[in-house]
């Protein structure tokens, strides 16, 4: 099955989820799991959440992660500070990258927004794979994860 057509797939399955509970909370851990298990190069799918400007991890599936990451670097951060999805193919190359897991090897965050499209946190998911990310990701991603707000 190609990507768009998963990821219709997914979007419909996780919006029929949401009407079943309006806690955020629920609807990130929900997200979180469909995704992992049902995109097969998923290594590790979460949240971090930004509380009184520290980055701390939240939901997520997959191995253990950074409890809080380093202030203004990394990935997440990146995503945080430019308000856009970052698409890194190879983590290795990205100045200031945190290893989590050093089998990590490619990456993608999504800004995750609030009710008034304000950032509170991001959307992280780490593949095993070099280059395993692209727009298409970036754009269902989004779509996605608007469905914890929007439901």
């Amino acid at each position: 099955m190609n990507k768009v057509a998963r990821y219709t797939r997914l979007y419909q399955q996780i919006s029929g989820l949401m009407h079943k509970c309006d806690d955020r909370q629920a609807r990130m851990a929900t997200v979180c799991a469909v995704l992992h298990h049902k995109m097969q190069d998923f290594f590790w799918t979460g949240f971090y959440l930004l509380q009184n400007d520290r980055l701390i991890v939240s939901t997520y599936q997959g191995p253990v992660a950074c409890m809080e990451l380093i202030k203004d670097q990394g990935v997440c951060w990146a995503g945080i500070r430019s308000g856009h999805p970052v698409i890194v193919p190879d983590v290795h190359q990205f100045e200031g990258h945190i290893a989590c897991d050093s089998r990590s090897k490619s990456e993608i965050v999504v800004p995750f927004k609030d009710e008034e499209g304000v950032i509170i946190g991001a959307l992280d998911v780490d593949s095993k794979i070099l280059n395993s990310f692209d727009e298409t990701d970036s754009e269902w991603l989004g779509k996605i994860i608007s469905l914890i707000i929007n439901g």
